[in-house]
């Protein structure tokens, strides 16, 4: 099959059309029906369209092509098929209750989401452009090859175990308001977005090999380079815009005004990294400064009851403990009389 160009010869123009076009479609849907359950189908399945698509106007299909863009695909289908199973199961998606009504901030949140789309598949997108494939590549197995595997790999397991362990884990009655501190949550708390970032960084590395080898010169060779936009911003993404700081301070702000297991959980956060895996029985022992610099749990993820919490949450709350224990001693004093 001969090489299709298509407005321009990093495919970075028709892979943004295609997103926002199917991004744009899935938002009609969910706009006009209020249906939350594409969603994040929408944005994995995205993935798999765009390398679908810029694999085979390539033309050319050396193994290196080929690995990455199948790398992107299962990596986009099993994130949403994941999702759309969890939706399924949830019906709703809480981020949208003060958007799902309103055209702008819902719409605001699609347009986050084609940005997102684009720019994490463009180590997939500019390997598989004409201004990529007229240079010749090195045999496949490179170091850099290799160790995207198996980082991918390790990745790719990490990532669905820790999603299957925690929904079995939240699915279960007994464990309600517990802290998930099971399997891989034992050694980081969030092994997903671990998982998730270096299977980027491993697409990348497989990538740039091109380049890397001296296979590759010119405008091309920076803009294989310039690829490693992608794996940054998702891991921006997830550590200061979507992930961690929607899920620690927050968190952990709720389970102290509700009461709900927070001594359980602050033992938890003490002894388990937040985003490298480490042995907890070692992180416990680690410096503060440490934690807050190499293991990447900077201050802007510490909750600090006094400076964080709604006092007046933790007043009624307290108040409302102190009543329900006086019915049970009172129940208990009853019972003792009439046994008597």
């Amino acid at each position: 099959m001969a090489e299709v160009h298509a407005l321009d010869d990093y495919y970075l123009a028709i892979t943004l059309l295609i997103t926002v076009a199917y991004q744009l479609f899935f938002f009609s849907i969910a706009f006009s029906l209020k249906f939350d359950k594409l969603t994040d189908f929408a944005g994995g399945t995205n993935f798999v369209v765009l390398a679908i698509i810029t694999l085979a106007f390539s033309g050319h299909h050396h193994a290196r092509q080929i690995v990455v863009s199948i790398f992107i695909m299962l990596w986009g289908a099993r994130l949403s098929g994941f999702l759309l199973f969890r939706i399924i199961k949830t019906g709703t998606d809480d981020r949208f209750d003060d958007k799902r009504d309103k055209f702008f901030p819902f719409l605001g949140f699609w347009v986050f989401q084609m940005f997102w789309v684009w720019t994490v598949s463009l180590p997939v997108t500019v390997l598989n452009s004409p201004n990529l494939t007229k240079f010749q590549q090195p045999a496949f197995g490179t170091g850099g090859d290799i160790a995207g595997v198996i980082l991918f790999t390790i990745g790719f397991v990490m990532e669905t175990l820790s999603d299957i362990q925690k929904y079995q884990f939240r699915s279960n009655p007994a464990n309600k308001g517990k802290v998930c501190d099971i399997g891989l949550f034992t050694w980081t708390r969030h092994p997903n977005y671990f998982g998730e970032i270096i299977i980027q960084f491993a697409i990348f590395m497989i990538a740039v090999s091109p380049a890397t080898y001296g296979y590759v010169t010119g405008s091309a060779y920076g803009a294989l380079y310039a690829t490693i936009l992608g794996p940054f911003f998702l891991t921006i993404l997830l550590m200061f815009v979507s992930g961690l700081t929607l899920q620690e301070r927050p968190g952990a702000k709720k389970r102290y005004e509700s009461g709900n297991h927070w001594e359980s959980f602050l033992r938890y956060t003490k002894r388990t990294s937040i985003l490298i895996p480490f042995p907890p029985q070692l992180y416990v022992h680690i410096p503060t400064i440490l934690k807050r610099t190499i293991f990447l749990e900077f201050p802007i993820y510490v909750f600090d009851p006094a400076k964080h919490a709604d006092q007046s949450k933790v007043r009624e709350r307290e108040a409302e403990e102190a009543v329900n224990t006086r019915r049970v001693e009172n129940r208990q004093s009853g019972d003792g009389l009439v046994q008597g």
